[in-house]
């Protein structure tokens, strides 16, 4: 079972910026599908981004397009970058991977430990 681990999370100002990083165990294969969800509390797990690993436009939630950008970093790394960070961004941010391309969470069977995201307003 590959290991997923978050970084980069934190607390910021309205309108700052944070990139969070997503490292897996082993290399991400061609065949998988990368995504960052996030969840607030009291809230479900929500959808922020996917990307098909082996090529292809990402998905964004309509609430963080034009703000957040995924991408690959390294062979093993996805990583979300977040500008014009609103109070509601606040979250924790998790990390996943699966092999289809759904913006459903019962997609993804790894997952990281998550990363706490704060924007103060």
């Amino acid at each position: 079972q590959v290991q997923l681990v978050e970084s980069g999370g934190g607390s910021v100002p309205a309108g700052g910026s944070l990139r969070l990083s997503c490292t897996a165990s082993r290399r991400i294969y061609s065949s998988a599908v990368m995504a960052w969800f996030r969840q607030a509390p009291g809230m479900e797990r929500e959808f922020v981004a996917l990307l098909r690993w082996r090529g292809g436009n990402p998905l964004l939630a309509d609430s963080v397009k034009g703000r957040f950008t995924i991408s690959k970093h390294s062979v093993d790394t996805v990583s979300l970058q977040m500008s014009d960070l609103k109070a509601e961004d606040t979250a924790v941010y998790y990390c996943a991977m699966g092999s289809q391309y759904d913006t459903s969470h019962r997609a993804y069977s790894s997952w990281g430990q998550g990363t706490q995201v704060t924007v103060a307003s």
